[in-house]
Parts: C-alpha cells; sequence; structure tokens
C-alpha cells in the first residue's frame, strides 16, 4: 500500500546550502515546516554520548531518522501544503553512500511513503557556506552529497526544482509559486 501525500514537499540539498535559512523563513511567513531527523538525532545523542550518527553507527542513525522521518510524514501529510526538511527517500541515498548493507526496507520505504513529486534542491553555494558544532564536513563534501541526493531523488521518479541562488526571501516566493502551480 502506498501513501501519497502531494501536499509534502521536500527541502534538500548539501549541507550549508541555505536550507535551513529558508525553512525558518517559510516557518515564520506561517507555512507548515518538518524538522530535520538528522539534526534532532545529533542532539539527542551528543547529550548521552550515543552512537548513532553520521560518524558513528551509521544503520542505527539511519533507523532512527527512517522512524522520525515516517512521523513527520504522518504529521503533516493532508491539507495545507508543508515543507519537509529532507525526507524519506534520502535514506536510500545514505545508506548507499555509507555502505550500509541492510537496506532494502529503506527502499520500500521510499516507495510506499510518497512525497509531492516536486523536490526543491538547495545547490552548493560557496559564498553562504558555513560549518558548526553539528555541519562538520568542508565544502567538498556538501558538493558530494548535493550530486548524490540529486541523483538519488531523481532515480526515485521525483522531479528535481534547483532552488536559485538568490536572498532568503526571494527564495521563499520562488517555492511559494512552485508549490502554488504544483
Amino acid at each position: 500500500m502506498t501513501h501519497l501525500f502531494d501536499n509534502l514537499f521536500i527541502v534538500t540539498g548539501g549541507p550549508g546550502a541555505g536550507k535551513t535559512t529558508l525553512l525558518d523563513a517559510a516557518a515564520e511567513a506561517g507555512l507548515r515546516v518538518g524538522q530535520e531527523a538528522a539534526r534532532a538525532i545529533i542532539r539527542a545523542q551528543a547529550v548521552i554520548d550515543g552512537p548513532a550518527h553520521h560518524f558513528g553507527n551509521r544503520a542505527l542513525f539511519a533507523e532512527l531518522m527512517l522512524d522520525r522521518d515516517i512521523r513527520t510524514f504522518l504529521t503533516l501529510g493532508g491539507g495545507a501544503p508543508a515543507l519537509c526538511d529532507r525526507g524519506i527517500p534520502e535514506l536510500v541515498c545514505y545508506c548507499r553512500d555509507w555502505g550500509v548493507a541492510d537496506n532494502a526496507h529503506f527502499r520500500r520505504a521510499a516507495e510506499v511513503y510518497r512525497y509531492n513529486p516536486v523536490v526543491f534542491v538547495a545547490p552548493p553555494w560557496r559564498e553562504i557556506f558555513v560549518t558548526d558544532s553539528e555541519r562538520v564536513e568542508g565544502w567538498e563534501h556538501a558538493q558530494r552529497v548535493y550530486a548524490s541526493l540529486r541523483d538519488c531523488y531523481a532515480e526515485l521518479g521525483y522531479r528535481i526544482v534547483e532552488l536559485p541562488k538568490v536572498p532568503v526571501a526571494e527564495r521563499l516566493a520562488f517555492v511559494k509559486d512552485v508549490i502554488a502551480h504544483a
């Protein structure tokens, strides 16, 4: 059984491409926004010195992200448009890139839980790229992640809409316009 919520739009991209800034602006403008599972898990694991993170037990990290992403999908599905900070299909890409062996259920999850076919992808943007306590990877990593995510979403049948490299208000207007015509 497939669950399809056309009102859910994924916003993704490599680290440091302005995704979080855009989603914060969208929430301030009254749009519903789902939180990124990875950052929440990294924060929780840091508090308890847990193993589930992208430099530790990646398989466990992916499982925890899948659980959170399914909950976000079901919570925001139906009704007014909502922006999801990443999504279930992303886990297919992560498992492939991380070499997680037991990963077939991630692809099944990506097939069962379907978002709007439009996926907003933030391209690498050198001028705004910064690292922080949770985003410790460098610029080259950000470029690789972007390419891998873009290709994976296309492979899973989503239509990639690249976000323009413009100020956040213009980016948000772009997103709202695409949603209005989706």
